[in-house]
């Protein structure tokens, strides 16, 4: 049967397609604006018929009627990281949370120790040879694919069909359904003095020829727009947004320089404006890959002079980073932030940047604190932090005695915690 027969024939409505899931179902979905809003609207709108289905996905941009603790016996959703959607539930313990390392999930697929039952998607549409490109969301998705009884494609002209490792065939297809809505748009964060000041450490410290991986926030981006007088940077990253498009745009980002995979940029998912998934589509010089390629520490490493930059919420003396609890409340989640970080101190030439502004809540807290409030989950360990950066300065830690690092995270703290740090430190016997 040609794959365009077998296209007619898989094709049904969204409220059709939903009906091969089975009470008891896991469906795994992918990252951010990847997931499929049409069927997951049917879902939604079913969810009374099933009973103990799970729907498993990170950072889940978008509210659905399924985000719902008054039916969760019938469809529950279950995080890998918490997003603005999904913050809430997680928070009032109806929808539950999956720690892994953003690398290792299509591992955990692979090994059954994450379910994948069945697999809903947003693609691109097929291509004469049979194949749906997955651009937007293709971390985990191909491994939950073969892992799954049954996958269900929404196809969207809008989706960028985009180089790499991202593709479905129709053969692996259960049922389709298609969709013309307009893909989900995240502007880019706003940026503050505080923002543009840590920054401004970061990028003056990034050399010309680097490789970037950078992560989602306001400070990130104000590094981006830091970095107008540098040339020849790569880009190695998990996330592709609008603030590295514009670095493309001006030419500043060529990817000449990459020693592995010269040429390329690589990403696993993509987060940002209708202007940058136009960019995406056929353009040789983008890849989107599987997450445990993209992230895995070993290969990100190959790159010299590979440049990572990450937020935290709180880091205490040690240089243990809380950057996914605040206490015991959850927030976000463990992500790429340790592979990157991990990745960074493998390059040859390569500096791993952790930042945060030195206070919350209006300058009433300090988030540079001696020890980590009670409850708080560590996402990257003490023994791998390097460059921290505030608005006030960059403490470098690798290397460092306790002592040491308790003095250069003093230094970077606010003014107006630094004596109540001392004085902790000193009872503590580090200073």
């Amino acid at each position: 049967m040609s794959v365009q027969a077998q296209y007619q024939q898989k094709r049904c409505s969204a409220a059709d397609a939903i009906r091969v899931v089975r009470n008891g179902d896991t469906i795994v979905v992918p990252t951010g604006v990847g997931e499929p809003p049409a069927l997951l609207t049917a879902l939604s709108d079913a969810r009374r018929d099933f009973r103990d289905v799970q729907v498993s996905q990170i950072l889940a941009p978008r509210n659905f009627a399924y985000y719902d603790p008054e039916t969760v016996e019938h469809v529950r959703h279950t995080s890998y990281f918490f997003g603005g959607a999904t913050r809430k539930g997680g928070q009032a313990g109806w929808i539950d949370y999956i720690p892994a390392y953003f690398s290792e999930v299509p591992i955990l697929i692979r090994r059954g120790l994450l379910p994948s039952d069945v697999v809903f998607a947003l693609v691109s549409p097929m291509d004469k040879h049979g194949y749906f490109c997955c651009s937007l969301g293709t971390d985990y998705i191909l491994d939950a694919v073969k892992k799954a009884r049954a996958v269900v494609l929404e196809v969207n002209p809008n989706v960028p069909f985009t180089y790499g490792n991202c593709y479905i065939h129709i053969s692996q297809v259960t049922a389709l359904c298609e969709d013309e809505q307009a893909i989900s748009e995240v502007g880019l964060p706003a940026i503050g003095p505080v923002q543009q000041a840590i920054g401004k450490y970061v990028a003056d410290m990034i050399p010309n020829g680097a490789t970037l991986q950078i992560g989602y926030g306001s400070i990130p981006d104000a590094v981006v727009m830091q970095l107008t007088d540098k040339h020849d940077l790569g880009v190695h990253t998990e996330m592709v947004g609008d603030g590295i498009l514009t670095l493309l745009e001006a030419g500043i980002v060529n990817n000449r320089k990459k020693n592995f995979l010269p040429g390329k940029m690589l990403a696993t998912f993509a987060l940002g404006s209708k202007k940058l998934y136009q960019f995406m589509d056929r353009n040789p010089a983008l890849e989107m890959h599987p997450v445990d390629f993209t992230n895995d520490p070993f290969i990100a490493g190959q790159n010299d002079n590979l440049h990572t930059i990450n937020a935290t919420l709180q880091i205490d003396f040690a240089g243990q980073c809380g950057s996914e609890t605040l206490g015991a409340t959850p927030y976000s989640g463990t992500g790429g932030q340790a592979d990157f970080v991990r990745a960074a101190n493998r390059s040859e030439g390569g500096k791993s940047f952790i930042v945060l502004p030195s206070t919350a809540k209006d300058d009433t807290i300090s988030r540079i604190v001696p020890t980590l409030t009670q409850g708080t989950h560590v996402s990257t360990s003490k023994n791998d932090i390097s460059y921290v950066v505030t608005e006030y300065g960059v403490a470098q830690l690798r290397g460092k005695s306790a002592k040491q690092r308790c003095e250069a995270l003093i230094a970077i703290a606010h003014p107006n915690f630094r004596d109540e740090l001392r004085e902790a430190a000193k009872k503590m016997k580090l200073l």
